[in-house]
């Protein structure tokens, strides 16, 4: 696959960090789940590097205070909840003007089955499905780039045979329920999905090309979720106090995501993690995934399924 411009491919440094980004003056992002994080610390970088951000979340109230603590004018709010595709499809009817670049980072992790207001699973409803409508509908008004936000977690995911039925019964909650494993099966789905967007996106001459990115173990809101889930608070105790020793911070690892949206010239379907050991901490570089990722039959039949589900055909 050809790098994005035509132009020959460049190699992602050593130690590329967010003073790397190039200028991005006259170029918009959005980004889903900006309110904390990964998402919050890359829209901060890209503000300061020129961008206009739009940040797309379920909290309004939460969003104009992020608007406030980046203190940029060049942050903009969208209302979008990935559990409720009507609030997909209403999030799509109101932008405005075209997205250079889509940051699909939105996420929960581990939580209690539950399911969303459409009747999905609510990890693959959120992490996946939600992403897929949303981008799906969005897709005419992007120009240059997809970037997809998995997780190391997706080597634990699975989706059984790989067949359609297994795959909507996953998506549906009707198989056997693990907290983690729904977040491992989520997070293989971002993947399935890059890659086969960008297969997708070569052969229709779509104007962008997909990425992926992950951010290692880093210390954001992402962890606690699951603990406050089960009202637990000693375990969101013990997390947020591993977090503290053992996690880079948020700013650290949103640098995968902000290289997989900004560095120049990657070619598609290219996935960023950190450069340290076991890929948890570190600076960019391009990383591979597990190689049930990119198993083409299996991305397939996940795509046939998410339209189904969804209802947002890809054309």
């Amino acid at each position: 696959m050809a790098a994005t411009s035509g132009l020959p491919l460049q190699k992602i440094p050593k130690r590329w960090s967010a003073t790397d980004i190039p200028d991005q003056t006259g170029k918009r992002f959005l980004i889903t789940g900006a309110t904390s994080g990964i998402g919050k610390e890359a829209a901060r970088e890209l503000a300061r590097a020129g961008g206009t951000v739009i940040i797309a979340v379920r909290s309004r109230s939460k969003a104009e205070k992020v608007k406030l603590e980046l203190s940029s004018q060049r942050i903009e709010i969208l209302e979008l909840d990935l559990t409720d595709l009507e609030s997909v499809r209403n999030a799509a009817r109101n932008i405005t003007g075209d997205i250079d670049v889509l940051i699909l980072n939105a996420g929960i992790m581990a939580i209690p089955k539950l399911v969303t207001k459409d009747g999905f699973e609510m990890q693959m409803g959120t992490n996946h499905l939600g992403h897929f409508a949303f981008a799906g509908l969005v897709k005419d008004r992007v120009k240059s780039r997809i970037v997809s936000v998995s997780s190391q977690a997706h080597r634990t995911g699975h989706f059984g045979v790989g067949d359609e039925e297994a795959m909507r019964e996953i998506c549906l909650g009707k198989n056997k329920y693990s907290a983690w494993g729904a977040y491992g099966t989520s997070k293989l789905a971002n993947l399935l999905f890059t890659f086969e967007l960008e297969r997708k996106a070569r052969a229709n001459n779509w104007d962008f090309s997909a990425f992926a990115a992950h951010p290692g173990y880093s210390n954001t809101n992402l962890q606690s979720v699951g603990p406050q889930f089960r009202e637990r608070i000693w375990e969101e105790r013990a997390t947020s106090f591993m977090n503290s020793i053992v996690a880079q911070s948020a700013s650290r690892g949103a640098l995968p995501t902000l290289c997989a949206a900004t560095f120049p010239d990657l070619y598609g379907a290219t996935y960023i993690g950190p450069d340290g050991f076991m890929e948890m901490r570190g600076f960019p570089k391009a990383v591979r995934a597990r190689s049930i990722a990119y198993d083409q039959d299996l991305s397939s039949n996940l795509w046939q399924v998410s339209e189904e589900l969804t209802g947002v055909v890809w054309r």
